[in-house]
């Protein structure tokens, strides 16, 4: 019984360590990446404005391909707005609005997600000339995750992820660009 006692002591003990050691991890998360594409700055901008195009290179949009997908407002223009409603975990439902472009330089978004979680992210997509013929294109992400999950989400490694996810979908952009 003492055996018993001490081992649910112990768990215990981890469990409270844990939640107070969440009280000092950051809750803002953010991943960025970047790559070289070898299209002109303008034909790289007017492509990645396009929230529809997005369903070519993302990651996320790809995990799914019987996702249903509506669009609001004008394409590549601030407040249109891309929904998304998935039955796979990994997609989940929720919508994507431009909020802001600074033509052939930046665009932002908000991202809300209803399911399998709530939350209210940010996103952008940089894009600056590097010649007349190659654009460096930066995708990143800012996020916030309140107390405790911003233990769980650091213990499940969630900025590498979101790093390599982004990666991933540059690299694809890239391929789609110079073909």
């Amino acid at each position: 019984m003492k055996i018993l006692r001490g081992i649910l002591y112990a768990i215990l003990g981890l469990i409270a360590i844990a939640l107070i050691s969440a009280l000092f991890i950051e809750k803002e998360y953010s991943a960025q990446q970047e790559i070289v594409i070898n299209k002109p700055v303008e034909e790289v901008f007017g492509y990645v404005k396009m929230l529809k195009n997005q369903n070519e290179f993302s990651v996320w949009m790809q995990m799914d391909p019987t996702t249903k997908k509506t669009y609001l407002g004008t394409d590549g223009e601030v407040g249109a707005i891309a929904t998304w409603n998935s039955t796979n975990q990994d997609v989940g439902r929720g919508e994507q609005e431009i909020i802001a472009i600074k033509e052939n330089e930046r665009i932002d978004y908000e991202l809300r997600f209803f399911e399998p979680f709530e939350a209210t992210d940010k996103a952008y997509m940089t894009t600056e000339p590097v010649s007349s013929n190659q654009t460096k294109v930066v995708w990143g992400f800012n996020g916030k995750s309140e107390y405790p999950m911003n233990l769980v989400l650091k213990l499940m490694g969630m900025e590498e992820m979101l790093g390599e996810q982004l990666q991933t979908g540059l690299n694809n952009l890239k391929s789609l660009m110079e073909d």
